[in-house]
């Protein structure tokens, strides 16, 4: 009778070998008749799990974690080491530049493949890892101030074909590379300032604005700006641009907003790729034009290189310089000074081509591809590295931005003196 009373009492036990290891373990008491009384007489005592039964399953509950948590961590390991090589990547796309520029250069034919077609994909590409960035509210607040877009509508062409015109006199460059260095600071902005804005932590929505802008804005601009400053005739397909601007800029946005909103497990999943696929989309697309155009890009001299750089980096500075005295916020004067900066160079060779009759007018926009990608790529990647206060507040009153005009606080500001 002990002995069966025993193994009775050991029951439980065993059973409890079958209860996951995550269970709560409440301690068993039984009755054993015939042992010492207790206050109810009947004796009481406790019978703990067996220790190596539960040890056990302690132990492959233990490894059965381990094994998930291995995986997890080899992929988030995984996602890290992309991460930092992505930024890497990120980082020297002024070298990526370089290298395809002299890859093209050196032989043409590599990029005979990249057609029409393949361009305009790329393009569209470029355009889409943007959109997915953004939101129709981003669009909305840039909407609700407007001065921005005006601001760097006048740079683009006011500023910068005046200074075009005034290095390409400077240089004491022929008539024809003169009129070219005019057209280059006359047509619109390029696609590509919408990722140096995104690498250089800018406003891309904004970006986005200033670039379609001023592409529409190329249509009746262009034309003018070419007729007064050089007395030359530049017709401009306006059906063809505005159709472009849709096609290449704006559906790829709206698409990616589109996703953005609709589908953000998956825009989640893609983003961390956007940067990558923008770096490579660009540099195509700088070597395809660049195959082009090898012959009066390797003829041009320095004395013509050397303006066209000018024109880039003093036309980014000047972009950069000037909304910043007029009360703009950092986020906005880098998006405008890239903006600026990068022309649609490859659409100026185009005009130069069709409506320029010497050959040397095409020179200019030829040579700006290549320092028009350098150019804007240098200043995103230096500007990735400054940190950005954030604004208290996302924009202030006209009246508090733009206060009545004091000469002696505007000098002062110049000199860089505290005004009494």
């Amino acid at each position: 009778m002990k002995i069966s009373a025993l193994a009775f009492c050991f029951l439980p036990a065993a059973a409890n070998a079958f209860v996951p290891s995550s269970s709560v373990y409440t301690p068993v008491r039984v009755a054993a008749p015939g042992l010492s009384n207790s206050a109810n007489g009947v004796s009481q005592f406790s019978l703990p799990i067996d220790a190596a039964v539960r040890k056990s399953a302690s132990t492959f509950h233990m490894s059965a974690s381990a094994n998930a948590d291995e995986k997890e961590s080899f992929g988030s390991k995984a996602f890290k080491v992309y991460s930092r090589t992505a930024s890497i990547a990120t980082t020297l796309f002024p070298l990526w530049t370089v290298l395809f520029t002299g890859i093209a250069l050196k032989s043409p034919s590599s990029f005979d493949w990249f057609t029409t077609d393949y361009f305009t994909g790329a393009l569209a590409a470029l355009m889409l890892s943007m959109g997915i960035t953004l939101k129709p509210a981003d669009f909305v607040r840039v909407g609700a101030r407007p001065n921005a877009v005006f601001m760097q509508f006048t740079l683009c062409y006011a500023m910068m074909p005046v200074l075009a015109l005034a290095l390409g006199r400077m240089f004491a460059l022929d008539p024809a590379l003169v009129a070219g260095m005019v057209l280059v600071g006359s047509i619109n902005g390029g696609q590509a300032s919408n990722l140096c804005t995104y690498i250089a932590k800018g406003n891309v929505a904004l970006s986005v604005l200033m670039t379609t802008a001023t592409t529409l804005g190329a249509i009746v601009m262009t034309p003018l700006l070419c007729k007064g400053l050089l007395g030359a005739v530049v017709p401009v397909d306006a059906a063809g641009i505005a159709y472009s601007t849709i096609q290449v800029v704006l559906a790829p946005i709206a698409l990616g907003m589109t996703l953005n909103k609709y589908a953000p497990k998956l825009v989640q999943a893609i983003l961390p790729f956007a940067p990558v696929v923008g770096v490579v989309s660009t540099c195509l697309l700088v070597a395809s034009a660049v195959a082009q155009v090898v012959e009066p890009i390797l003829n041009a001299g320095l004395s013509l290189q050397l303006p066209v750089l000018l024109l880039h980096l003093v036309g980014g500075l000047i972009g950069y310089g000037l909304p910043k005295l007029t009360g703009f916020g950092e986020v906005a004067c880098r998006t405008m000074a890239i903006e600026t900066s990068m022309k649609s160079s490859a659409f100026g060779f185009l005009l130069a081509k069709l409506h320029f009759g010497d050959y040397a007018a095409r020179v200019p926009s030829a040579v700006s591809v290549v320092w028009m990608a350098l150019t804007g790529s240098i200043l995103a990647v230096i500007w990735r590295y400054i940190p950005v206060q954030p604004p208290k507040k996302f924009d202030r009153s006209l009246l508090e931005k733009y206060p009545p005009f004091n000469p002696k606080k505007f000098l002062a500001k110049l000199t860089g003196k505290k005004d009494e």
